[in-house]
Order: C-alpha cells, then structure tokens, then sequence
C-alpha cells in the first residue's frame, strides 16, 4: 500500500508567541548543506562547511556569503541567529517558507525575502522557492529550500577577478542575487506566452473541454506568478530607498535599475493575465462559431425539406381521384419537381450568402 505524503502546514499554531522557531513547510532535503563563499578582488574561496558555529566565522579581509540549503533544522537557524546577532521575527520569517516577498531594514543589516521561481515545460507546472538574504557589512546569509544552484550565474561572475562584485561589499551582491531571480521571471513570463500561443492555435483547430482546462490551469500558475511579482515591487522600491548603512550609495543606481526590470515583469504579469482571459473569451467564440455552424447546416436541410415534405405530403394522401397518381410517369416527375425546388433553394440561400 501507497505510503501518504505528510501533510504540509501552512500556518502556525494559534497563540504561538512572535519570533517562536518553528519550522513551517516541505522538507526538501534530508540533510542542510552550508557552502561557503569568501572573496575579496585578489581571492576567491568556496568550501562544503559542516553546520557549525566554527563554520561561521567571517573576516573583513574578505566578504562572506553562507549558501544554506534546506530549512527543515530549526537549531541550525537558531545558531545561525545567534552568531550574527539576527533578531527571532527574521528567523521566524526564515522558517516560515509561505511568506511574501519583501524588505526590512535592522540597523546597519537588511533582511529580504524573494521568491524563485521556475516553470517545468513538461508539466507546465509553475515551481515556487522561498529565498531569503540577511546581509550586513562583510557577510551575507542566503536561505535556500532546494539544493538547486539557484545562483549559478552569480558564481560563475564571481570567478571572474575583475568582476564587479569582487570589488563591491556585500549590498552588491544581494542586489547581484536578487537580480539574478527576477532575471529568471523574464524566462518564466518567456514560456507563459509560448504556452498561450500554443493554446491558441488548439483553440482555433478544434476547442475541446481538454483545452479549456488547460486555459484554467495556466490562469492559475498566473496567478501564482502575480503573488510572487506584486509584492516585489514594494519590496524592491524600499531596498533602493534604504538610508541605513546596509547599502553603499553606489548599489543604489543598480537597485533603481532592478526596480524598473521588476515594474516590466508586472506589467507584463497583468498584460498575459488579460491576454488568458481573452483566450478563454476566444474559446467560447470558437464554441459559438462552430454552434451557429451546425445550426445554419441544420436549418438549410429543414429549410429544403419543408417544401418537398409539403409535396409527399399532399400525393400520401389517401384519396382515389387523385388524377396525377394515375399518370405513367409521375412517379419520375414528382421526383424531378422535389430535385428542382432543392437545387433552387440552394441557390437562393447561397445567392443572399447564408451558405
């Protein structure tokens, strides 16, 4: 017998005190794995760290990113918390993998929280990953649920020694990070429109029930897509209008360059919302097309047959002086009146264009 999958709870339990630790989410892997990165424009050093207090040790010669994959120990979080003097509500926030993306300054660190995002071709399934980014000066923590590289690109320009976050503090490269994800919206929003294309052209072939599905199916992946986007804008507004210490002056232009990108994927968001609901629309016209059609095809054969029914009827009728019955060849003429009377009518009907 199947064994059932846990159920996965999205809320915490009533009356739990704020900044209580509490893992709420799917545990995706069976182990944390912590990676470590430290840079500076001369060096560049990643290692596989056991999840240790040792492990956390930052020097500023460099600037440190800890890579955390998998959330599901909360004494992991904890020790994290208390090494970087992290406040309980951002642990809590770390923990709990349903909230919405946004920004929060704490002193001279900065908490934020995106969400990645990922469309699967295959199942056209819209895949969802809570990444969060605590960072202050030298260090930067980045919270993971998967042990996907979310972040290959960012690695990869981070081995570049001449790189612009190799010569940058840790600010640059949350907001390197940050881009990176809303980058991968533009993919997203990249195979929503083949998709709806895809679905168009179906539409157009032959509207089954199976299409219309799919139409509401996409809408909802949409709308997933909406939740994750509109809260970014505020998110992302507020981390190019920070006036702590957590971001240089310098990151700034980058960040209102992010903003903008994150305003077009909204934009974009809304337009492909309507462009499905017009595909739904589309869908219902073609079903009404294709009625109307069958209802004109059924309506000229009524149309051609009332005249002919009109003539068998008047020639069943059983009366003996009907002196036509009696004529050698009426059988062979009423059959030639019945051709001719639907042929004209066709033509007549094709004349003022219903056919």
């Amino acid at each position: 017998m199947k064994s059932k999958k846990p159920h996965k709870r999205k809320l915490k339990r009533p009356g739990t005190a704020p900044g209580t630790l509490e893992f709420i989410g799917e545990r995706r892997l069976n182990e944390p794995v912590l990676i470590r990165i430290r840079y500076n424009q001369q060096e560049l050093l990643e290692t596989k760290q056991p999840t240790g207090s040792d492990a956390l040790t930052i020097s500023p010669a460099y600037t440190t990113w800890f890579d955390l994959m998998g959330l599901h120990d909360v004494k992991i979080i904890e020790q994290i918390g208390l090494q970087f003097n992290i406040h309980p509500l951002v642990l809590e926030d770390i923990l709990h993998t349903q909230q919405r993306p946004k920004f929060e300054e704490y002193g001279n660190d900065a908490f934020a929280v995106v969400q990645s995002l990922i469309y699967d071709t295959n199942t056209h399934e819209l895949a969802s990953e809570q990444i969060a980014i605590y960072f202050g000066e030298n260090f930067i923590i980045t919270f993971q649920e998967n042990e996907d590289d979310t972040f290959k690109a960012v690695r990869e320009r981070l081995e570049v020694a001449s790189g612009r976050i190799r010569s940058r503090k840790s600010d640059y490269l949350a907001y390197a990070l940050i881009d990176n994800i809303v980058d991968n919206y533009f993919e997203v929003l990249d195979r929503f429109e083949e998709r709806m294309e895809e679905l168009e052209i179906e539409i157009t072939n032959n509207p089954t029930r199976e299409i219309k599905e799919n139409i509401y199916h996409l809408k909802f992946q949409m709308l997933a897509m909406r939740k994750a986007v509109m809260p970014l804008r505020d998110a992302v507004n507020k981390f190019s209008r920070c006036e702590g210490e957590a971001v240089d002056e310098g990151t700034g232009l980058y960040i209102r360059d992010l903003y903008d990108h994150v305003l077009r994927i909204a934009d974009m968001t809304e337009t492909y919302r309507d462009m499905l609901n017009g595909l739904i629309e589309l869908y219902h016209s073609e079903l009404s097309i294709r009625m109307n059609n069958v209802m004109q095809v059924l309506t000229v054969i009524t149309t051609i047959f009332v005249p002919l029914t009109f003539i068998v009827g008047v020639y069943g009728m059983n009366f003996d002086n009907i002196p036509e019955l009696h004529h050698k060849y009426s059988y062979f003429y009423l059959w030639g009146i019945m051709f001719a009377v639907g042929i004209a009518l066709l033509f007549y009907f094709k004349k003022k264009k219903w056919i």
